[in-house]
């Protein structure tokens, strides 16, 4: 296994988590879409524009070197401007991004682990996400105890306490 450190995310990783929500909307290298396609659609450049505002929290995968190699990281969204994984104001929405080459060697689980923590420290209760039922992360949040709380359009939305 490739080693790597979890550090906390900073206003100042802006980029990354910009390149980790590539990744993650690109999961399936069939339909992948290019970087300026992704974040040009207001549904999906939501989750990163303006970070860090207040309440904004999050993690990243650093290899041996300093290089991003994911980053785990949560937003609140009001009711009137949700998100994909949108349960309840008041509980944070996670997007989760790692690099092709670092996936299935325990990064995005100890970011997921990470982000849990501190959505615990912070007093939230509940972490909530979106995923497409044919994402492969789907089962790494189904391990970590994530469970589904509602399904549309091939995809699944998904809480997990975290206190």
């Amino acid at each position: 296994m490739n080693s790597f450190r979890i550090r906390p995310a900073t206003r100042q990783d802006a980029r990354v988590l910009a390149d980790m929500l590539v990744e993650a909307a690109n999961w399936n290298p069939v339909r992948a879409r290019s970087r300026l396609t992704v974040l040009d659609d207001p549904a999906v450049r939501h989750y990163v524009v303006g970070w860090q505002r207040p309440g904004d929290f999050g993690c990243v995968a650093e290899d041996a070197r300093g290089v991003a190699v994911g980053a785990c990281w949560a937003r609140l969204f009001p009711a009137d401007h949700p998100g994909y994984g949108f349960v309840a104001a008041g509980v944070p929405e996670l997007t989760l991004g790692v690099y092709p080459q670092w996936r299935a060697q325990g990064a995005g689980r100890s970011l997921l682990r990470e982000l849990g923590r501190t959505a615990a420290a912070r007093g939230h209760a509940r972490l909530s996400l979106s995923v497409e039922r044919a994402n492969f992360a789907q089962r790494l949040y189904l391990s970590e105890g994530y469970v589904i709380v509602a399904s549309r359009d091939g995809a699944d939305t998904m809480v997990r306490t975290v206190r």
